[in-house]
């Protein structure tokens, strides 16, 4: 008689969710850190629409776990919903991967991104829980490992996928790099999806209620079914800017309908941590607007104003390409997480613990300080390029303010939900979350430039644009970041595309002009990066003052949360060992 295999350890199991969260990260990361350069340098879109579709993008991809979630607990099972998004996800990928200037190709693939990220990212943070349920002493490690893992992703991809970009660009041409660097999205959540079927034995008893029955190949078709309609619904939000805003600004007005009438028909143990829920989310929107700079306006400020060589002393260090400056982010969420768990473990060892509401207050203000480093950063610049070091301490302050008040996001719905209501308002929760994503991207338009560089003369006053017009207006039919290649303001990355570019518009190539005329062409161009800087830093103080007012605003509401909190501690009725997520769990990752 065979004895049967022994059940899989706790650690093994985690290790399985924890390699596939890690490999997804890096796929969706190594994504987010080109879709705007891609949509800009590639397609030709202007600014301001880049900005808004990822940004509606973005809402989606924050509101679709909120269904994905109800999918894998009650229908189709945890695990296995897990694994099809994981799936739909690399389909998504794979659809980047084709060359294609269509922008139906490109949304259609989003819409695929979407539908994946919804049906594997609240199931994958699930599969944690369930593995150490009823083991309050590890789980709060287990989330702190797990986000980890979405930083170890993302770092290794924000800083690969670039790079894959401008290699295979400057080797093949054709804009050959951006689909290879999205096919090694694809690539990466491969391995995590083979890692899985290797390791699958050690996920056999870990999942919700359906997992443990065989598969239901009705139920299947449905989930599949639905997702294709909701990939062609996702699509049509973002190709139509007019609907995505109707979509956006109705899910705030029905969540806030939604919060107000539970409030008004709770219990009364129940109110005062709806209310206090209610102001922390509406905090947490204004934060995410902050945090969706990261990708839109401070990423076509990388591209068009800061000098890529980082420098010490007069020594260069390293070169970064633009789109790898928002590895910076999780790159100082992992040095600085250990720090702040630490001050959190010795303030409340010394019973100073602050209040979720004051170390959002905290939050706002670090983040303040981040956007005036950026908004500081023209009074260093030569010719509008400004040093890279704006971008690492600016980042350096943003990630702490993410730190205080995204990391403490989904354990302050846990603090003040009832339970009966818990799994609805963590959607309501990731919902507000998709809101501010595309708030974020109507911010960040108030920065966007013209696509070209006649456009940008005309909103803003460009020294020597007058004898560009006179004497060589082919420059000004260029798009401005193939003009800054033509001069070699910019490295190119695909010579022939530029070439086919300035056969366009009837400009011979820039070795060929006179000497004189380069010369002018070279100072107009310093002139545009110091007329573009100020259109940036001007937003970025702007910002920055917004949050001061976001951090005053805080700072007045702790006494009336800390009551809140108080009266919503003594009124809960007796209750086991409470069980959710820690404050380390990712849910603005």
């Amino acid at each position: 008689m065979q004895t049967p295999a022994p059940p899989a350890t706790q650690t093994r199991s985690f290790a399985v969710v924890y390699l596939i969260e890690m490999w997804e990260r890096f796929g969706f990361y190594g994504m987010q850190a080109l879709i705007v350069y891609y949509m800009v340098q590639r397609l030709g879109f202007p600014d301001d629409r880049a900005n808004l579709v990822w940004s509606a993008a973005a809402a989606l991809i924050y509101v679709a776990p909120a269904v994905g979630g109800w999918i894998g607990d009650r229908y189709l099972g945890t695990r296995r919903t897990m694994l099809v998004g994981a799936v739909v996800l690399a389909l998504g990928y794979a659809l980047m991967s084709i060359p294609s200037e269509t922008t139906w190709t490109l949304f259609g693939a989003l819409g695929v991104i979407v539908v994946g990220n919804g049906l594997f990212k609240p199931n994958a943070a699930n599969l944690v829980r369930k593995i150490y349920e009823g083991d309050d002493a590890k789980i709060d490690s287990a989330f702190t490992m797990y986000y980890m893992a979405v930083n170890v992703g993302s770092t290794v991809s924000m800083l690969l996928t670039p790079w894959i970009k401008d290699e295979v660009n400057r080797d093949y041409g054709h804009n050959l790099g951006w689909h290879a660097a999205f096919a090694v999205c694809f690539i990466g959540l491969g391995i995590g999806l083979t890692n899985f079927y290797l390791m699958r034995k050690a996920m056999q008893r870990i999942g919700s209620e359906p997992d443990a029955a065989p598969p239901v190949p009705g139920r299947l078709a449905a989930v599949l079914a639905g997702a294709v309609l909701c990939v062609a619904l996702s699509a049509v939000v973002l190709q139509y800017e007019s609907v995505a805003r109707v979509f956006v600004y109705a899910a705030g007005a029905v969540l806030l309908g939604i919060f107000v009438h539970l409030i008004a028909n709770s219990r009364p143990h129940e109110r005062a941590g709806l209310i206090a829920a209610l102001v922390l989310v509406v905090q947490t929107i204004f934060f995410f607007i902050f945090y969706q700079q990261m990708s839109t306006s401070l990423a076509l400020f990388a591209l068009r104003n800061v000098d890529w060589h980082q420098t010490l002393f007069g020594i260069r260090l390293w070169t970064w390409t633009p789109a790898q400056y928002q590895a910076l982010n999780p790159i100082w969420i992992m040095l600085l997480s250990p720090v702040l768990a630490w001050a959190y473990a010795r303030a409340g060892a010394r019973g100073k613990d602050l209040s979720i509401a004051a170390k959002f207050a905290l939050g706002f203000s670090v983040v303040a300080i981040g956007f005036f480093i950026y908004g500081i950063a023209g009074r260093g610049a030569v010719n509008g390029m400004t040093s890279s070091w704006y971008m690492i301490w600016g980042y350096g302050f943003y990630s702490l303010g993410e730190l205080l008040v995204s990391g403490l996001g989904l354990a302050m719905i846990a603090r003040y939900i009832p339970q009966r209501m818990g799994g609805f308002m963590m959607g309501a929760y990731f919902v507000a979350t998709g809101i501010s994503q595309y708030l974020g991207g109507v911010v960040a338009n108030f920065a966007s430039l013209p696509s070209r560089v006649a456009e940008i003369v005309k909103a803003v006053p460009v020294r020597g644009a007058g004898w560009v017009t006179a004497h060589y207006p082919q420059a000004l039919a260029l798009k401005l970041d193939d003009f800054r290649g033509w001069v070699g303001a910019l490295p190119v990355d695909d010579a022939s595309q530029l070439a086919r570019t300035l056969a366009a518009a009837h400009a011979a190539p820039f070795a060929a002009l006179p000497a004189a005329t380069q010369q002018r062409l070279v100072q107009f161009s310093d002139a545009l990066h110091v007329a573009t800087l100020p259109v940036y830093t001007r937003l970025f103080n702007e910002l920055g003052y917004a949050a001061i007012v976001c951090t005053l605003i805080a700072a007045a509401a702790v006494p009336s949360m800390k009551r809140l909190s108080a009266t919503h501690a003594g009124a809960q009725p007796p209750v086991g060992p409470p069980v959710g997520p820690p404050d380390a769990v990712d849910e603005g990752r």
